[in-house]
C-alpha cells in the first residue's frame, strides 16, 4: 500500500515490526503467562483505523520480578528471519515502577529500502533516523478480567492471547480518566473511545473498579456504580481540550476526516451509548 505522508509509511513499517515482535512472542510461549491489551490490541486484533506506537501486555497473575529480558535474543532472532536487524534494549526505569517496558529499535531508511517503499516516499526521513516499538508489561495488574485466544494469519498463523473485549473496553477508560500527564492531551484515548462506542459499547465495570482502586483513582466504600462512571466521563469531557487532542491523534491517522466531528457535545453526547456489564 502506498501512503501519502512520510509519517504513514514509518507507521506502517512500526506494525509490521508489531506483528513480527507479536509472532516472536507466541513462539517463546509468552503468552502462556501474559495477555495483549491496549490500541495496539485494537489495531491488530479489530482493525482500529489507527497506527499505534506500543505493544502492551499485563500478566496473568502478578510477578514483580518479572523480565522481559528474557525474550530479548527470541525476539532478535524472529524479526532477523525475516531481514530485520533489529536490537533489543531495557529500559532501566528511574523510578519504582510495575510497569516492565524495552525497546526494538532498527534504522528507519534501511528497513523502508528493504521492504521496497517507493524512493519518493523516503525523502526527509534522515538516514540515521531510528524507529523504535515500545513493549511494556504490566507486572502487577489487578484481577477480574477474561482473556482468549486470538488467530492471526500473517506474517504466518499463530494465535495471541487478549483481554476479551469489555475489560479491554475497561482498560481503556481507566487510561481516558485516570492518565497523570497534566499537560499533555491523549486524543488516541478519545478515539479509541469513539470505536468502542461505535463498535462494541459494553464496558465490564467491576474490573475497572479494581483498576481505579489500585491507582487510587476510586477509593469510595462502594462499588463503582454507572451513574458514577458517567459523571467522571463528562467530567473529562468538560475538562477537555478538543483541539489538543484532536492535534495528538492526527499523525496516527490516515484519514483525517474522521474527527472533524469532535466537540465537547460530541463526546458528551456517547456517555449515554457506554452499556455496563
Amino acid at each position: 500500500m502506498k501512503y501519502a505522508r512520510i509519517e504513514d509509511n514509518v507507521n506502517a513499517l512500526r506494525e509490521i515490526l508489531q506483528q513480527l515482535a507479536l509472532l516472536g512472542l507466541w513462539r517463546s510461549k509468552f503468552f502462556e503467562q501474559a495477555a495483549f491489551y491496549g490500541g495496539s490490541a485494537l489495531r491488530v486484533l479489530y482493525g482500529l483505523e489507527r497506527f499505534s506506537e506500543d505493544l502492551d501486555f499485563s500478566l496473568l497473575t502478578p510477578e514483580p520480578e518479572f523480565s522481559l529480558g528474557v525474550y530479548g535474543s527470541a525476539l532478535e532472532r524472529e524479526l532477523a528471519g525475516f531481514g530485520f536487524e533489529v536490537s533489543f534494549v531495557p529500559v532501566k526505569e528511574t523510578r519504582q515502577s510495575r510497569i516492565e517496558s524495552a525497546f526494538l529499535k532498527t534504522n528507519t531508511l534501511k528497513r523502508m529500502v528493504f521492504i521496497q517503499a517507493d524512493r519518493s516516499l523516503l525523502r526527509g526521513l534522515q538516514s540515521e533516523q531510528r524507529l523504535k516499538v515500545r513493549l511494556e508489561v504490566d507486572v502487577d495488574t489487578p484481577g477480574g478480567f477474561e482473556t482468549e485466544a486470538k488467530p492471526l494469519l500473517q506474517p504466518v498463523p499463530f494465535a495471541v492471547r487478549t483481554y476479551r473485549l469489555p475489560d479491554l473496553f475497561a482498560g481503556k477508560m481507566h487510561a481516558l480518566l485516570c492518565r497523570r500527564w497534566r499537560t499533555r492531551v491523549k486524543g488516541r484515548d478519545w478515539y479509541d473511545f469513539v470505536w468502542y462506542v461505535a463498535n462494541y459499547p459494553r464496558l465490564y465495570l467491576s474490573h475497572l473498579e479494581q483498576r481505579m482502586r489500585q491507582s487510587g483513582d476510586y477509593t469510595a466504600e462502594g462499588p463503582l456504580s454507572p451513574e458514577a462512571l458517567r459523571e467522571m466521563l463528562l467530567g473529562a469531557v468538560r475538562n477537555l481540550d478538543v483541539d489538543k487532542a484532536r492535534e495528538e491523534v492526527l499523525p496516527f491517522l490516515l484519514d483525517r476526516r474522521s474527527i472533524a466531528i469532535w466537540s465537547a457535545d460530541f463526546f458528551a453526547s456517547l456517555v449515554d451509548k457506554v452499556k455496563f456489564v
